[in-house]
């Protein structure tokens, strides 16, 4: 998701480019100003990643502005002139929308930005369940638990289920994501972890036995922990 802010002294110019934000899911609007120093109190006290911004504004316009700016948001100038399209490309700016503004030639322009912009997918892994098809994000997952062929899937719902999977395809698949298996019989999310010693870890409510055969994996963890990277 873009945080974006609308810079407009105009109330009719900055309700239709509010609409326009609202077409487009990875845009979200955090804030509305009608003049500079509002705007500038927006940039101090949130994230801003994308500004669109007025050029003829009261008191101090557009372009020095964002000339005053030692982080500069990315930036699409909004305005009614094209005397100042030079200058603002100077100020590597995305774009220059002339007004009124349509949605076509607005969705061009964020469009450069969408495209260059990671948008971050949660994971998720796929479970066979009482015959359904269920798809859980990793981030719900406290830690998984062997029971024979099957597997027990704890969640931070503080709900759980059984489910057809081995636990070493488990720890194979999410190794990389922030699982760690520290018993033959349980794999858990180190995003969970709360405390630990040398024979257990807490996982909220959920003690969580360090198996001897996972030494290894488990002096991992606690470097990890040591650095700072974990808790």
């Amino acid at each position: 998701m873009i945080n974006c802010i609308i810079v407009d002294d105009e109330p009719l110019a900055a309700k239709l480019l509010e609409n326009h934000i609202s077409r487009i899911d990875h845009l979200k609007l955090i804030g509305k100003a009608d003049n500079a120093m509002e705007a500038y109190k927006m940039i101090q006290s949130q994230s801003v990643e994308l500004m669109f911004l007025d050029i003829q504004m009261p008191h101090l316009n557009g372009i020095d502005f964002l000339k005053s700016l030692s982080q500069k948001p990315a930036t699409i100038f909004t305005t009614a002139y094209r005397d100042f399209a030079i200058e603002g490309f100077e100020l590597e700016a995305v774009d220059y929308l002339l007004k009124p503004i349509t949605f076509e030639r607005f969705f061009k322009s964020v469009e450069r930005i969408l495209r260059n912009t990671t948008v971050p997918q949660e994971d998720f892994i796929i479970f066979r369940t009482e015959g359904m098809q269920r798809k859980i994000f990793l981030s719900e997952i406290i830690y998984f638990e062997s029971q024979g062929n099957d597997i027990k899937v704890v969640l931070a719902t503080k709900e759980s289920f059984i489910s057809k999977n081995k636990i070493t395809d488990l720890q194979a698949t999410l190794s990389s994501k922030g699982f760690v298996r520290i018993h033959r019989s349980f794999l858990i999310n180190i995003d969970f972890v709360s405390a630990f010693n040398t024979t257990e870890v807490l996982l909220g409510n959920h003690h969580i036995p360090v198996g001897r055969s996972y030494r290894q994996e488990f002096d991992a963890f606690i470097s990890a922990v040591s650095k700072n990277r974990l808790l």
